[in-house]
C-alpha cells in the first residue's frame, strides 16, 4: 500500500455515456463511499460528473481529457485534470508550422466539440498574427458523421499545402487514406489523440501515413529509442504482468499509467493527513515532478490557481514504421 494504507480501486463501466457516467459516479460516492474519483476518461463523461463531484467536494483527480473547460480552479476546484490541454497542443502545432513553413496555406478539419474547438483555438494562438491569412479553410464535422471523405475533397480544392486534422482515430484514418487517393501532397498534422499506429495509421495505410506530424510527451513503447530506458523497462515489466494483451504500439495504456503514478505520489505526499482537502492541496502543488514514462525534460508543474501541469512537448514524425522525435522540446 501507500504510507502503510491499503489502496482499494473500484472500477465501474460508464459505457462512455454521460448519463451512465453520472449514475455510476453517484453509486461510487454514495454507495461505496469512495475517497476520490481517479483518472476518469473522456470529455463527455467528465463533463457530466463535474458539477456533482464539485458540489459534493469529492476530488475528480487527474482526469484524462485535454478539454480546457476542466482547468477552472475558481469555479470547479475539485476537478483536477492532468492530460495536456488541447489548446496547448494546438499551440505547439501552430508554433511548429509558423517556424518551419511561414508561407503555409493551411486547411483544417476538426470535430465540432470541445476537443476540436480547443485544438483549433490553440493552433491560431500558435500561428500568431498571421493565423487568419495562413488558414485558408476550416471545416467541422460531427462525431455521428459516417465519413469525412467529402470534406477532404473540399479541403483539397483549396490548394492548401498543410492539412491539419483535429479529430479521432476513425476519421483521421479515413482522411489520410482519402488524401492519398486524391494525390494531394500536403504536410499532414494530426492530433496526438489520433496518433495510435494500430488505431489510425494502419487503417490509413502505413505508406500513406509516412511523413505525418504529431506531438508527444511520453516515451515511445516500440522501437529502439527508449529500449534501454529504466522507466520504460519498468513499464514493460508492469504491462507484461498486468496487461499482457497490450499492443506496445498502442498509446491507450500510457495515460492511465502516468495518471496512476501521479496519484500514488500525491497520496504519499498526504502523509498522515489523508483528507480530501489535503489530497486536493497536494495534487495542485506539483513542482517539476518527473514521471519515468515521460520524455526527458518533461515534468509536471501546476498550482492552485492554474491546474495545467504539462508545459513542454516534442514534435514527432511517422517514418512509415514508427514515430520519431524531431528534436528539442517546445515549451509553452
Amino acid at each position: 500500500g501507500i504510507n502503510g494504507r491499503k489502496v482499494e480501486l473500484l472500477s465501474l463501466d460508464n459505457a462512455f455515456s454521460p448519463p451512465k457516467a453520472l449514475e455510476q459516479t453517484r453509486k461510487l460516492v454514495e454507495g461505496d463511499g469512495v475517497f476520490a474519483i481517479a483518472g476518469a476518461l473522456g470529455t463527455p463523461p467528465n463533463t457530466a460528473i463535474s458539477k456533482y463531484l464539485n458540489d459534493a467536494k469529492v476530488p475528480n483527480l487527474y482526469l484524462v481529457s485535454g478539454a480546457e473547460r476542466f482547468n477552472d480552479p475558481k469555479n470547479f476546484p475539485w476537478i483536477v485534470p492532468l492530460y495536456p490541454s488541447y489548446v496547448a497542443q494546438g499551440e505547439i502545432y501552430g508554433n511548429y508550422i509558423r517556424k518551419t513553413r511561414p508561407s503555409a496555406r493551411i486547411a483544417v478539419l476538426y470535430e465540432n466539440d470541445d476537443l476540436g474547438k480547443d485544438y483549433l483555438r490553440g493552433l491560431k494562438k500558435g500561428l500568431g498574427a498571421n493565423a487568419a491569412a495562413m488558414i485558408v479553410k476550416e471545416r467541422a464535422h460531427e462525431l455521428s458523421d459516417p465519413s469525412v471523405e467529402g470534406v477532404v475533397v473540399e479541403l483539397n480544392a483549396t490548394g492548401a499545402d498543410v492539412y491539419v486534422q483535429f479529430t479521432t482515430p476513425k476519421f483521421a484514418a479515413q482522411s489520410i487514406r482519402k488524401v492519398a487517393s486524391l494525390g494531394w501532397k500536403p504536410l499532414q498534422v494530426i492530433a496526438s489523440n489520433a496518433a495510435s499506429i494500430p488505431s489510425t495509421l494502419v487503417p490509413a495505410g502505413l505508406e500513406n501515413s509516412k511523413g505525418v506530424i504529431s506531438a508527444r510527451w511520453e516515451k515511445e513503447l516500440s522501437g529502439p529509442e527508449f529500449a534501454a530506458d529504466p522507466g520504460m523497462k519498468d513499464f514493460k515489466a508492469f504491462a507484461a504482468k498486468y496487461m499482457p494483451r497490450v499492443n506496445p504500439e498502442d498509446k491507450t495504456a500510457t495515460p492511465g499509467y502516468v495518471s496512476a503514478y501521479a496519484i500514488a505520489e500525491v497520496l504519499r505526499r498526504c502523509g498522515n493527513e489523508l483528507t480530501r482537502e489535503n489530497l486536493l492541496k497536494q495534487a495542485t502543488s506539483l513542482k517539476g515532478f518527473a514521471i519515468p514514462l515521460l520524455l526527458p525534460g518533461v515534468t509536471l508543474t501546476n498550482s492552485p490557481d492554474d491546474y495545467t501541469a504539462y508545459h513542454a512537448m516534442e514534435i514527432m514524425r511517422f517514418d512509415g514504421e514508427r514515430w520519431a522525435g524531431l528534436g528539442d522540446l517546445i515549451r509553452i
